[in-house]
């Protein structure tokens, strides 16, 4: 996660003008739980943003904790949540650190529109981290762009979009390879990302700690 500054976005750019930044939580996300694959429980939302998701969650039963790099967005996650009259946590850490900031384990993990700006010489540690963060048993969301995706733009693996942030398309092939050593994939399909300017492709993969 090198290619942009996200403190620096979060700080100059207003909340409408973030391209990922939806109050409304993804489809795919309601309906774990709404279909209660994912049950209350200790949640930890990785690359939390604005608290949205969280908030949502939290909203539902869960116990969450979100987790974001940029001091700036973790200080408005919390005003949103206090908005809002819910309880949530808001850290600020670094995924691809050793993540003392966070101690609890947690049932229930994801990251949205995350994975893209992590590049894959990091990702294998990122992976370690979460699983590291899991309960045994847990269930793991991940969502991101696939390779197949064209509304961005460019081809290759590493695409540069609008705002200059360089960001990693995925295959279904390479995230199976990546999580299978920490985790039993329950699902792994390609699905249309709802986004400000239109519908990506994006990998998902719901997988369970082992």
């Amino acid at each position: 996660m090198r290619d942009i500054s996200f403190d620096k976005m979060y700080r100059e750019t207003p909340l409408s003008g973030i391209p990922w930044n939806s109050e409304t939580p993804p489809m795919a996300l309601i309906e774990l739980v709404v279909n209660e694959t994912v049950r209350p429980c200790r949640a930890i939302d990785l690359g939390c943003g604005a608290g949205n998701y969280a908030i949502y969650l939290a909203s539902r039963g869960f116990e969450v904790t979100g987790v974001d790099s940029s001091p700036a967005v973790i200080g408005i996650a919390q005003e949103n949540a206090r908005k809002r009259g819910v309880s949530c946590r808001f850290v600020v850490a670094d995924l691809l650190g050793d993540l003392p900031e966070v101690q609890d384990t947690f049932g229930f993990a994801y990251d949205w529109a995350l994975l893209h700006h992590i590049y894959p010489e990091d990702r294998k540690r990122y992976v370690k981290n979460v699983c590291r963060l899991l309960d045994p048993g847990a269930l793991y969301l991940s969502v991101a762009f696939s390779e197949t995706d064209t509304l961005l733009g460019g081809s290759g693996k590493y695409r540069t979009t609008p705002n200059g942030a360089i960001l990693y398309f995925s295959s279904e092939a390479e995230m199976r390879d990546l999580l299978s050593p920490h985790f039993v994939i329950r699902d792994l399909r390609t699905i249309e990302m709802i986004g400000k300017f239109g519908l990506y492709q994006a990998v998902y993969v719901l997988s369970e700690r082992r």
